[in-house]
């Protein structure tokens, strides 16, 4: 069962454009992604899916430097990009990245891809507003089975399933209770059904630190970002353990970025229409 990572990026982002190429500890942002998804054990393959827009020419000579396969599609229907990309992969499961995500944990990317085949048709390790999550934003994984993208890709219709990719399979899904003692430190497995009727697997971690924000999307991210790299310096191989280990010891550090409006899933781009 082959697994590709495919990550989305493109150099026209709406808060911050040309984000996924600045520099962050002496390389491209995209860069820190590839190269993290590369030390996922599960991982076979990486991936970057970008648009046909000349703007993002860059983003594939990148790719053509490091030997990572590009795919260039849709710059809006970010659902045709994947199908399309995992297509050209011929791979059985995708996990979907964003470049604007460079403190993604190998490990993380790991157990996401193994609640995936315990038993669902996609699993993450957070869901967007109006949902919940207790990982940091930032961490963000999404993993789906060939057959569940490519059933998305032909029933999805709503801007912002095109748009956000996956929100078709997760949306509507009623998880099954569980009960954590508040003194318990863990990762653990919520599951349950879509209202499209796929098995849902979500990642959780007591205790809740979902309220960090560690994602690039705006100036006052990318300084956060780059003084997480820079304490870290020399340390390749961190985990999010690492990066939370900084916040604890420096609360300061997440009011960096704490005046940032997180997207939820329903926010399309405007010029999505034009």
């Amino acid at each position: 069962m082959t697994v590709a990572a495919i990550i989305q990026a493109r150099m026209a982002s709406s808060r911050l454009p040309g984000k996924v190429m600045q520099d962050i500890a002496g390389k491209p942002m995209l860069v820190h992604l590839i190269e993290r998804a590369q030390r996922a054990s599960q991982i076979q393959t990486v991936w970057v899916a970008t648009t046909i827009d000349p703007s993002d020419d860059p983003i594939e000579a990148l790719c053509k430097q490091l030997d990572i396969s590009c795919y260039r599609g849709s710059m809006h229907d970010v659902l045709d990009r994947y199908y399309q990309a995992a297509k050209t992969a011929q791979t059985a499961v995708i996990v979907r990245l964003t470049a604007d995500c460079p403190l993604v944990d190998p490990q993380l990317v790991d157990a996401t891809i193994k609640a995936f085949i315990d038993g669902a048709d996609f699993a993450a390790n957070r869901l967007p507003p109006p949902w919940t999550r207790s990982f940091p934003i930032g961490l963000d994984t999404e993993v789906c089975s060939f057959s569940a993208l490519e059933r998305a890709w032909k029933e999805a219709q709503r801007p912002y399933h095109r748009e956000h990719v996956l929100p078709y399979l997760y949306e509507g899904v009623n998880f099954e209770a569980v009960n954590r003692q508040p003194s318990a430190e863990e990762t653990y497995v919520l599951r349950g059904n879509s209202l499209h009727g796929f098995r849902i697997a979500q990642l959780h971690h007591q205790p809740d630190y979902g309220t960090l924000r560690w994602t690039v999307d705006t100036p006052t991210d990318l300084k956060l970002v780059r003084e997480i790299f820079s304490r870290l310096a020399g340390k390749t191989d961190f985990t999010w353990l690492d990066v939370l280990a900084l916040f604890q010891s420096d609360p300061e550090l997440a009011q960096l970025n704490a005046d940032v409006q997180h997207k939820t899933a329903y926010d399309v781009d405007l010029r999505m229409s034009k």
